[in-house]
Order: structure tokens, then sequence, then C-alpha cells
């Protein structure tokens, strides 16, 4: 029998390994640190990238599906092409400048312009009058069909014959009031959804939510309007 002399060990030994009959612990290479550190970019860029098309996608979208902030509440929902048909029906023999109030994605003025009228829209969400102005261009009638980022309670429409609206019905008796002081008496105004509350209309086409009532000045002025 003999002993090994713990003075013959490596000084840089620790004695704990060897009484455990195990090796020294290994330093990882140099190589797969690097490996590992350029998998953490890659899935930082990628989280990064997605993240930020995520926040693009809701800042892009959002407008067009929530309504923007106004004293009362218009949701943005696109006129059906039935809607439009009968908006243009009601204007068949009129003339004079157009105005759209809460144009959305500019659809009624742009089919308005395509029929010969200078048409205007008013819009308080940014991003549809830009989408509309965007849309007005691509369909070539940039020049007749423009639009406005403003709140249709600060716009006067004394200087339009053609007032089309599509309201809510908590906002139509104030509007009543609104254009009663403001349109001329050769004005018309168009309606859609939903109806004036006081007002008769001269007259009604479509049914359901492509219903469309056409109002004059002079009817809603002279006995055709408030009792």
């Amino acid at each position: 029998m003999f002993h090994i002399s713990v003075s013959a060990l490596n000084p840089g030994t620790p004695l704990a390994t060897l009484e455990e009959g195990r090796p020294p612990e290994c330093v990882p290479p140099a190589s797969l640190e690097a490996s590992s550190l350029k998998k953490s970019s890659w899935g930082a860029l990628f989280t990064g990238i997605v993240g930020g098309t995520l926040v693009a996608v809701y800042a892009v979208a959002t407008p067009f599906i929530t309504p923007a902030l106004r004293r009362i509440c218009l949701p943005f929902v696109p006129a059906t092409t039935k809607q439009i048909e009968n908006v243009v029906k009601m204007l068949q023999c009129r003339s004079g400048p157009l105005v759209d109030i809460g144009s959305g994605d500019g659809r009624i003025v742009i089919a308005a312009a395509k029929e010969g009228f200078t048409a205007v829209g008013y819009e308080l969400n940014p991003w549809l009058v830009w989408y509309s102005r965007y849309r007005a261009w691509r369909e070539g009638v940039q020049a007749s069909a423009r639009f406005h980022i403003s709140d249709l309670w600060k716009v006067t429409f004394s200087q339009y014959s053609n007032v089309v609206i599509f309201g809510v019905p908590q906002m139509m008796a104030q509007l009543e009031e609104k254009l009663e002081l403001e349109l001329q008496d050769d004005a018309r105004v168009i309606a859609c959804r939903f109806p004036f509350p006081h007002w008769t209309p001269a007259q009604v086409t479509g049914e359901g939510i492509d219903t469309v009532w056409a109002y004059d000045a002079r009817s809603f002025r002279g006995g055709g309007g408030r009792p």
C-alpha cells in the first residue's frame, strides 16, 4: 500500500475535484459564445421587426374602424354601392357645388365629381382625408374632388347647393337647425341611413340601410320644416 502526497499534485487543481473523481470544469469555447450572441441578436431583430409592423398596422387601420374624436360620434361606415347610386339619383337635374358632411373615405365626393359636380368633403379624421385624396387622384377627379380636415360644426355650408350627410340620430335635430340657418333657398339636403326628425322629404328612394331622403330648403323653410 502506498500514499500520494498532496504536495505532489498540481497546485492549481482544486482538492474537492480530486476527491469527487471529476475533472476540472471546462470553459465554453469562444465559438459557442459567438453563436449564442448571434442567435440572441437575430431574435431581438426579429422581435423588433414584428413589433414595429404591428404598431404600423395599428396606426393605419385604427382610423378606418374607429371614429375620430368629435362632439357627436360619427363612426366610419363605408357607403354601399346602392347608397351611392341612390344619392346620385337624387342629384339628377341638380347643379352647383356639393358638400359631403363627414366624407369618410370619399366615395360620395368622388362619385359626384364623376357626375360633373365640384364636390368637397369635410372629415375630422386625417387618415381618411389623406386616403380620400389618394382615391380621387387614382380615379382622375382630383381637380373637382377636394377634401378638408375639419369638424362639421365649425364649417359654414352657405356656399353649397347640395349637401349630403351620413349622420346618426343623435345629431340630426341639431344639424337641422344649423342647415336651416346657413343654406340658400335653392339648396337640397340628402340624408342617408337616417332621416331628419322634423323635415318632410321631397323624395325618398331605396330601402333599409340604402334608403335616401332628399329635402329642399324652400320646403323646410316654408311650412315643411319643424313644427
